[in-house]
């Protein structure tokens, strides 16, 4: 089968795909590179496959699928036999519960933690940004600080998201987690809070993401 991912290597939301990929031991998959610095997304060719021009998209010989969280289902459906976790729950009251955080994560997690990093890393690495806008820092680190206090309870009482097993909830948050402890100055709102911290130390030690940490994100 021959597995695309239209994508970059460092491109957090590809990262997710990445992720799922490597969860279901499937390494021979093809990166086909979306330079976005030349505006290659916006080019006729990728909208095509991508009409509102983003990255990742997947693509195998049954389907184009673009939207790093539906990509990160359906690889963890197609290959639910491979890898040694489902990554989807194994009864519907678990893919519930996988669901539920997936959009916790999607609609209350990421945002805040997106703009954090944008305006303390990726601006300033690629889009030429002299100083991160410190208000736009400062209103959603004190969003995420609510989110993440919701977190610290559940997690408390729960290993993983979704119950004692690692799943699709539980990846989606790894890269931008992993960027904003590694790239800010806003790492401590993770590693201040004891069952946030571990629960994150615990799913960003797994084989899976040390391996695209490694050979996928650029330190320079």
């Amino acid at each position: 089968m021959t597995i695309k991912v239209y994508g970059t290597k460092e491109s957090t939301c590809s990262q997710r795909v990445y992720l799922a990929l490597h969860e279901k031991e499937i390494y021979d998959y093809h990166i086909v590179h979306v330079d976005l610095l030349k505006g290659e997304h916006k080019r006729p060719e990728f909208l095509k496959i991508q009409p509102f021009a983003k990255i990742p998209v997947y693509q195998d010989e049954e389907v184009t699928i673009f939207e790093s969280r539906a990509i990160v289902r359906y690889i963890a459906e197609k290959f639910k036999d491979k890898g040694t976790t489902t990554l989807y729950g194994r009864n519907l009251k678990e893919k519930g519960l996988v669901e539920q955080w997936v959009e916790v994560e999607s609609q209350n997690y990421n945002p805040p933690v997106d703009l954090i990093v944008h305006e303390e890393y990726i601006n300033p690495k690629y889009w030429g940004a002299t100083k991160p806008n410190e208000q736009v820092v400062q209103e959603n680190v004190s969003k995420l600080e609510k989110v993440l206090d919701v977190y610290e309870a559940h997690l408390s009482k729960n290993k993983y998201l979704a119950g004692d097993f690692y799943s699709i909830a539980d990846l989606v948050h790894i890269p931008y987690t992993y960027f904003l402890i590694k790239y800010t100055t806003k790492g401590h709102v993770i590693t201040s809070r004891k069952h946030v911290e571990a629960w994150f130390d615990d799913i960003s030690a797994r084989k899976s993401w040390q391996k695209i940490a490694k050979e996928y994100i650029s330190e320079s």
